[in-house]
């Protein structure tokens, strides 16, 4: 089959469907992306492309979405239409994004090719981020500015054939309308990669000796260090929890930039602002910030880990969740909507209040101190992310049969 993937940032959520198809072999594989230093993958053909305009700064703040949206999308289509005339590719299947507007002009291209578009939120004023915190003020503009949004899935709905959401709360962050084109599956994790490791052990930048299951390491990983993934509460939450376990660590994984909500005036950043608060309330020699690490460092530092904080206001479900529980990670959450669809308190991880950082620590605390009390959430968290997200067995079959649906049964992939 000849599939053409969309995504400004390649691979995005397709990372294990795409190496799947092109481990398979006897496909064509072309991918559409603004990203320059794209992952080289064996048997994909990458392409990056420019976006035909963007919106100046001054632009009009109610069409600016649309405007950076439609810029993209036609950037997207010229391209693919220059690989059609210069390298004789046409695709059976386009599969990419919604959100940021590559799609919206590939019907205009191949009326005939069918469509399968990612759709990963829909903004509105009350269960999502927006209003979630009532110490953030909302703009009188915001309801106007959220519904601008939303202009670009408004348009893609028609664009696709298939729509697909990888959580049911996420799809039901959509209109009613949305609903009969769109799936819910998870993109997938590769639980039988992603193990626990009793014998793991990991180096720390100042410590002498390495760590390992037997050292009380607390971990906390997001992809940047933001309130909307409940760094603030977290970082208030370390006096106590380094006051009652004075044998305890805590590792930060993440960046000091913005991916969600509203940046800190700080010149620290949210980091730096945490650091002023809470001053010499922490012993700061126990905390160790190590950024963005490589994924096998990710996969070592949960493995070690005692008690994994995972903390997020109600938005998209970060990978790194599922990928804990998969390791068997002893999980604290946010007591949120989509954490409560893969967490259930007690059984697979354990529930906090996000707001509440003196609950979230006296909870930490707990698994620290008797850790023989939840050694079952563990195993179980592991049991239920083989049976609802692993890639091979639950996500991929789920995919490809809705690829399937779509393409002539010569096309079909068995």
């Amino acid at each position: 089959m000849n599939f053409l993937f969309v995504h400004q940032n390649m691979p995005g959520q397709y990372r294990e469907l795409l190496q799947w198809l092109a481990q398979a072999g006897g496909h064509r594989i072309y991918f559409l992306t603004q990203r320059q230093n794209a992952p080289k993958l064996s048997g994909v053909e990458t392409r990056v492309y420019p976006s035909h305009h963007r919106p100046d700064a001054k632009a009009y703040g109610l069409s600016t979405v649309w405007e950076e949206a439609a810029g993209n999308g036609f950037g997207a289509v010229m391209a693919a239409q220059q690989i059609e005339e210069k390298e004789g590719f046409r695709p059976d299947i386009i599969i990419g994004h919604i959100g940021w507007g590559e799609l919206s002009f590939f019907k205009q291209l191949w009326h005939d090719v069918p469509i399968v578009g990612y759709f990963e939120y829909y903004y509105n004023m009350t269960g999502g981020m927006v209003g979630f915190d009532p110490a953030e003020k909302i703009s009188a503009h915001a309801p106007y500015l959220n519904h601008a949004r939303n202009l670009v899935p408004l348009a893609n709905i028609e664009t696709v054939d298939l729509g697909h959401c990888p959580t049911y709360w996420q799809r039901d962050r959509f209109p009613e309308s949305f609903h009969r084109k769109l799936y819910v599956c998870h993109d997938g994790i590769r639980t039988d990669q992603l193990l626990p490791n009793p014998d793991v052990s990991l180096r720390l930048g100042r410590l002498a000796q390495p760590v390992t299951r037997d050292d009380e390491i607390v971990t906390y990983v997001a992809r940047n260090l933001e309130k909307t993934r409940g760094f603030h509460t977290m970082m208030r939450a370390l006096p106590r929890i380094l006051r009652e376990r004075p044998n305890a660590r805590v590792v930060i994984v993440g960046g000091n930039e913005v991916s969600y909500g509203k940046q800190s005036d700080h010149p620290g950043g949210l980091r730096g602002e945490m650091a002023t608060e809470l001053g010499d309330t922490i012993d700061w020699e126990r905390v160790h910030f190590v950024g963005k690490v490589p994924y096998p460092d990710f996969m070592k530092l949960v493995q070690i880990s005692r008690c994994h904080i995972y903390l997020t206001m109600p938005f998209v479900l970060s990978w790194s969740l599922l990928e804990s529980m998969s390791m068997q990670a002893t999980i604290v959450a946010a007591d949120v909507a989509p954490v409560r669809e893969a967490v259930t308190h007690g059984e697979t991880g354990l529930l906090v209040d996000f707001f509440d950082p003196d609950a979230l620590a006296a909870q930490v605390v707990d698994v620290l101190a008797n850790p023989q009390d939840h050694a079952h959430l563990g195993p179980a968290a592991r049991t239920h992310v083989v049976e609802n997200y692993d890639f091979l067995t639950r996500c991929l079959p789920e995919h490809l049969a809705q690829i399937n649906a779509l393409v002539p049964e010569d096309k079909q992939i068995s």
